[in-house]
C-alpha cells in the first residue's frame, strides 16, 4: 500500500509485535483466491479495506526460522491509501507507519520483502 503526500510516495509498513516489520500478510483461508485474503487480512490487521491496483503482483517465499524444512510463499499487491484512520491489531500489529522508499527499505530486514518494495516502488513510478 502507498500514499501520495505532497508530491512524495509513502508506503504503509507494520511493525510486528516481536518487532520486524513488514507489510500487512496473513494466511489464505478456505475458498478465498489471494485477492479476497489480501484485502480481509489488510482490513484485519491494520482496518483498512483497500481497493487493489490492477497490474502488481508480487511473491516472497522464504523458510520458516520455528518450523525448519518449512516454507511460506506471500502474495503481495499494491493498493492507493486514501488517509482514513488506521488501527493495528491488538496483540499482532505494533504500530502502522507511513514511510517514504528509502526509509521503509533500511526497515526491512528481510531480502525478499526488500525486492518486493522495489518492485512496488517501480510499478508506481511507471504508472505516474
Amino acid at each position: 500500500m502507498f500514499a501520495r503526500r505532497e508530491g512524495q510516495i509513502l508506503f504503509v509498513i507494520v511493525q510486528e509485535q516481536e518487532g520486524a516489520y513488514s507489510f500487512p500478510k496473513g494466511h489464505m483461508e478456505a475458498g478465498e483466491t489471494e485477492t479476497e485474503t489480501a484485502r480481509r487480512e489488510v482490513l484485519e490487521e491494520i482496518g483498512w479495506t483497500p481497493v487493489l491496483l490492477d497490474g502488481f503482483r508480487a511473491q516472497d517465499e522464504y523458510e520458516l526460522a520455528e518450523k525448519p524444512g518449512t516454507s511460506k510463499r506471500v502474495t503481495y499487491f499494491l493498493a492507493e491509501y486514501d488517509g482514513e484512520p488506521l488501527s493495528p491489531r491488538q496483540g499482532e500489529i505494533r504500530r502502522v507507519l507511513l514511510l517514504p522508499y528509502e526509509e521503509a527499505l533500511g526497515l526491512f530486514e528481510h531480502e525478499g520483502t526488500r525486492r518486493v518494495l522495489e518492485e512496488a516502488n517501480r510499478f508506481i513510478r511507471d504508472m505516474l
